[in-house]
């Protein structure tokens, strides 16, 4: 079976690299016109060129800084002018940030909460209506495996992560009357851009052998791609996962001790 995204629109958040990149790759050679939100711009237009490669749909990307109530609303604007509609929303913005509990200053916790829950927030916020108008819709939530399973000094992440998954069952209990899916997608250890950064401040080794060092600690034996992560959120997307709202799934090799 292949999934079949032709005639959706979709956006994603912190789209130029890693797991949102491989998500929006995925979503255009499944047909879908795909917005790619992210900071940079010489990094949306490696992106972009990226994503052509494999388009089957049109591709627009935005620059914007999406802990920025304004700059998120401005760039919705931006991709409904470009596409007229949008069908999925992937929340995807965000980077790992951990400390001893004692250490987080209150501008860290509020800058990781604008960043991984009020992002998500702002955004479903703007494009749920259109979605309940239509009757269709898909929302997925990029969290952690910490988020079920938090460990020591793992926060703020893990918390903002706990957020997310409870924004995720609360919008999929308001938009299922309204054929409107709401999952989370729960991340493991994947090959991403965060690992590249560091590794380079690492010093130790080539890339390829810190990624198999890492995986050792991963029952599957290795470490996962960005584009196995990309294929479960384009399932999600589809009209294969027309039953599945509500859920919360790990992509991580059996990492998390939690289902």
């Amino acid at each position: 079976m292949e999934a079949n995204l032709g005639g959706r629109v979709a956006i994603i958040t912190g789209g130029s690299k890693g797991i949102g990149l491989a998500v929006a790759a995925r979503m255009s050679q499944s047909g879908a016109d795909v917005a790619i939100l992210a900071r940079n711009r010489e990094s949306l237009d490696e992106a972009r060129q990226h994503v052509s490669k494999f388009a089957q749909g049109r591709i627009h990307v935005v620059s914007c800084d999406v802990t920025k109530a304004d700059q998120l609303s401005a760039a919705y604007s931006e991709v409904m002018s470009a596409f007229g509609k949008i069908d999925i929303v992937v929340n995807n913005a965000g980077m790992s940030q951990t400390g001893p509990f004692v250490s987080i200053s209150d501008d860290v916790w509020q800058a990781d909460l604008d960043l991984k829950l009020f992002a998500a927030i702002r955004l479903t916020r703007l494009v749920w209506p259109q979605m309940v108008d239509r009757r269709w819709g898909r929302v997925i939530n990029v969290l952690n495996i910490g988020a079920k399973a938090p460990k020591a000094a793992s926060a703020p992440t893990s918390v903002s992560r706990a957020a997310g998954m409870a924004l995720t069952k609360v919008l999929a209990g308001e938009g299922a009357p309204f054929n409107v899916l709401v999952n989370a997608l729960h991340v493991g250890l994947i090959d991403s851009d965060q690992w590249v950064r560091k590794h380079a401040r690492s010093e130790r080794g080539t890339y390829e052998e810190f990624l198999s060092e890492m995986g050792k600690n991963v029952p599957l034996g290795r470490v996962g791609t960005a584009e196995e992560f990309a294929n479960v959120a384009c399932f999600l997307a589809s009209d294969l996962a027309s039953f599945v709202t509500g859920t919360s799934i790990n992509v991580d090799g059996n990492m998390s001790p939690v289902m």
